[in-house]
């Protein structure tokens, strides 16, 4: 058990031009923007020595401001965000680094605290990553190739990530559970800046998981079970979701 405080820092990547449902950052969702939204929910929690926004927009990075937030601009083009994190991260002195999508404005604190503990169990020195799973029940749901898959060990070191349901039950009188990758991460610095380093390979190429990379370089992600059911917005659907739900949390 780790009884010194790790320094961790929260940095929240912030693409504008999204394939599937472009400027949704910037979408109004309850008077503020859904990156705005995601940036405030995380400083709110408390549990970061930092919180920032990395982003490739102008618009983005005038709006975080307009909130006193700290944001920075990225220098290069990235494909992924732990990419544009990678490039941020790297005159920053820290020990753990969350990786926070800006597209999940609901990721509550108990979730968030839970991720961290790991780096001060047992097994932490054996962890590269962590990062949060929540059980699937509807068959809709595990269907949806938007919500990524994740299987683990009897210690909850991820097997493999997919789009697809995972684990195919083919003995339909075996109990099978399935769990939804949250696209939460925290890194150790250096396992992020190794991150940046690596080509993507075959298996990441085609789900176009990027975590998949970690586990074929041999890297390690423990994964932690999550009750806290929030989602991301990936599609104009999913903002008339998240706005009912607000609208419900503020009742």
């Amino acid at each position: 058990m780790k009884d010194t405080k790790l320094h961790t820092i929260a940095m929240i990547p912030a693409r504008l031009q999204a394939t599937r449902f472009p400027r949704k950052l910037l979408q109004d969702l309850g008077g503020k923007s859904v990156i705005a939204r995601t940036y405030l929910n995380t400083k709110a929690t408390g549990l970061f020595d930092d919180v920032m926004v990395v982003t490739d927009s102008q618009e983005i990075y005038d709006d975080i401001k307009s909130h006193d937030g700290q944001v920075i601009m990225s220098q290069t083009e990235h494909s992924c965000g732990s990419d544009r994190i990678a490039e941020a991260v790297l005159a920053i002195d820290t020990d753990i680094v969350v990786n926070v999508q800006g597209d999940e404005p609901f990721t509550d604190k108990t979730s968030l605290k839970h991720l961290l503990n790991v780096f001060y169990q047992k097994d932490a020195e054996q962890i590269d990553l962590a990062s949060l799973m929540t059980p699937l029940q509807d068959e809709t749901d595990i269907l949806n190739p938007n919500y990524v898959k994740v299987i683990v060990d009897n210690n909850n070191f991820a097997l493999y990530f997919s789009r697809s349901p995972i684990p195919y039950s083919r003995n339909q009188q075996a109990p099978t559970q399935y769990y939804r990758h949250k696209g939460i991460y925290a890194f150790r610095k250096q396992a992020i800046l190794d991150f940046s380093t690596l080509p993507m390979r075959s298996l990441e190429a085609a789900e176009q998981i990027e975590c998949i990379r970690f586990l074929e370089y041999g890297k390690t992600i423990k994964m932690v079970e999550t009750q806290e059911n929030s989602f991301g917005i990936d599609t104009p659907q999913d903002l008339v979701r998240a706005k009912a739900f607000l609208n419900q949390q503020n009742q």
